[in-house]
């Protein structure tokens, strides 16, 4: 019992030792501070947003005018090899430009070189699209050159994604185009090994037929039964004398065999007779 009491008293004297402190409410101030913190942040949210918004902007309008320049400026233009050439061209000499900013070496191309005006000065719209993409005619040495100018490496960042995109357009069209003439041709080799298979099968239908009739001839022909020659037909001799039939007739006489008086008949049967001889 006494035990029992120290321990209450224990605990009582614990308690009022360390009180229990109800939560507090968080104050004015840092309140405050952190609706101003999440405004902040809303804030630079908004801005960054805005700016991305801003930034697309500029580049969708210098995007249009590269697409443009391209359809229908280029590929409407000249023939469809000759463009896809000209806008490969376009590509490597912008991608040499990004790839090596600092080198001024790749900043410029010569238009009298063979393969630059087959492929950029002679077509319409490829020359145009290259003073796009920062190019400025100059003359070095007496040397007419197209020369990059740096403070377009943005436009020609831009133009060359533009060309990539209808290279890519381009290429697909092309193979679709040859997976369609692919179908159609083999849908003619389809066609004509069809008819030559039905020519042939009519050729062996016709062959076995003709083999089945000639045996059947010949199997006929095996079974017809030989005739014998015809009977050589005899004429009846004739009695001499005279008489009387059953009816009562009178048949009149007839001059005995060999009497002088021949007749026709009798020559013929004579003939008969030196025959059978």
């Amino acid at each position: 019992m006494d035990t029992t009491e120290d321990n209450t008293n224990a605990t009582i004297a614990v308690t009022a030792t360390n009180p229990v402190t109800p939560p507090t409410a968080p104050s004015a101030t840092s309140l405050a501070d952190a609706i101003e913190r999440r405004l902040h942040q809303q804030r630079e949210e908004s801005t960054a947003h805005s700016s991305r918004y801003s930034a697309f902007d500029q580049d969708h309008e210098k995007r249009q005018e590269f697409r443009r320049l391209i359809e229908p400026g280029i590929l409407r233009r000249n023939p469809k090899h000759i463009t896809t050439e000209a806008l490969r061209i376009l590509v490597k000499l912008s991608d040499n430009i990004i790839e090596h900013p600092d080198d001024t070496k790749y900043y410029k191309f010569k238009p009298t070189n063979e393969k630059i005006k087959t492929y950029l000065v002679d077509p319409k719209g490829t020359l145009e699209y290259a003073v796009a993409l920062g190019f400025r005619p100059e003359v070095e040495n007496f040397q007419p050159f197209y020369v990059f100018q740096k403070r377009f490496l943005n436009d020609l960042k831009i133009g060359n994604a533009i060309i990539r995109e209808m290279l890519e357009i381009e290429d697909a069209k092309q193979l679709q185009q040859e997976k369609a003439r692919a179908e159609e041709k083999a849908a003619r080799e389809a066609v004509k090994d069809k008819v030559k298979q039905a020519f042939m099968d009519d050729r062996k239908s016709t062959a076995s037929r003709l083999e089945r009739e000639a045996i059947a001839r010949e199997a006929k022909g095996s079974l017809k039964p030989t005739s014998p020659p015809p009977a050589r037909a005899t004429r009846a001799a004739r009695i001499p004398g005279s008489g009387q039939t059953l009816t009562g007739e009178v048949v009149p006489e007839t001059p005995p065999p060999h009497s002088g008086h021949h007749t026709a008949d009798d020559e013929d049967a004579e003939e008969d007779d030196e025959d059978e001889e």
